[in-house]
């Protein structure tokens, strides 16, 4: 915080406990005629009457030492603006140091996992609920804590491999991200050149389109599509061009979801986790996604 807050932070704090100390002496001081038998506060409810007698002596040196006790606090601990403490502490210091202790706790753990193959690993179960606990709390918010996806969002269980599903690809993809670019042809085609491309298109997936609507859309496919996904469809892992004969459609395989990727193309992203989690890590994590695959054909 600037220097003006920190002051102003600093004088606040230290007002208001120096108002308390001036409260308890000043409400603990005796009026004249206070304290005697007699003395009520003219409240009586039943028979009972409540009388104005001064706090005990044990309950204000309570209240002494919670004010000398704060005071201490703020001397040692961050709390006046911009003072450290004497101490020097801090939460991220701590908390590196807490990460710090647990990292050489597991080192040794994590050391076998990296030295052991990532297809052998995937059948290691105490591994696996360590790949999945990474998993859930590195990559579920986009692919779902089952890794099925969602749309937009690849579904990691299904075997179909966007960048590919050897265990080298895999762990390429979660250490280094992935770029997506499907460039939008809208402009290109004009609207009937995207209804006619996305006609074709569903047809290399194995639906149904309009016969001669197809045919027009496979020489404007055969003309811009083919340097990424084949003259056949099949895409290139290589790119990144998904193969469009396998029925999975990332983005929807309706007409109207096929022609919106075709005229205003996809931007995909998937970060790259190298500068969150340690190589150990990732060697684990990429071996938990490679066994998602192999549970469903």
């Amino acid at each position: 915080m600037s220097a003006a807050w920190s002051w102003y932070v600093t004088i606040l704090s230290l007002a208001n406990i120096l108002a308390c100390v001036w409260l308890i002496r000043w409400t603990a001081k005796k009026r004249p005629g206070e304290g005697a038998a007699s003395d009520t506060t003219g409240h009586e409810w039943d028979g009972l009457r409540e009388y104005n007698n001064p706090m005990p002596r044990w309950w204000l040196g309570l209240f002494y030492l919670t004010i000398v006790f704060g005071l201490i606090y703020l001397l040692l601990y961050p709390g006046l603006g911009n003072f450290r403490g004497l101490l020097g502490w801090s939460q991220t210091t701590a908390y590196e140091a807490e990460v710090a202790s647990a990292e050489v706790d597991v080192a040794p753990l994590f050391a076998r996992y990296a030295a052991t193959p990532i297809p052998q690993l995937a059948e290691d179960p105490a591994a696996m609920a360590t790949g999945r606990r990474l998993f859930v709390t590195h990559c579920s918010v986009c692919h779902g804590a089952d890794g099925h996806g969602a749309r937009g969002f690849p579904n990691l269980a299904d075997g179909t491999w966007q960048w590919g599903g050897t265990p080298e690809q895999i762990a390429q993809t979660i250490t280094h991200g992935r770029q997506a670019a499907m460039i939008p042809w809208g402009t290109a085609l004009g609207e009937d050149g995207v209804r006619a491309v996305a006609a074709y298109v569903r047809t290399l997936g194995g639906h149904d389109a309009d016969p001669a609507l197809a045919t027009t859309g496979k020489d404007q496919f055969q003309t811009l599509c083919v340097a990424c996904h084949g003259p056949d469809g099949k895409g290139n892992p290589m790119l990144g061009a998904p193969d469009l004969t396998d029925g999975y459609w990332l983005y929807g395989g309706a007409t109207r979801a096929i022609e919106t990727s075709i005229r205003d193309g996809r931007m995909g992203v998937m970060p790259a986790h190298k500068n969150l989690l340690s190589a150990e890590r990732l060697h684990v994590l990429a071996a938990y996604v490679y066994g998602l695959s192999r549970e469903q054909p």
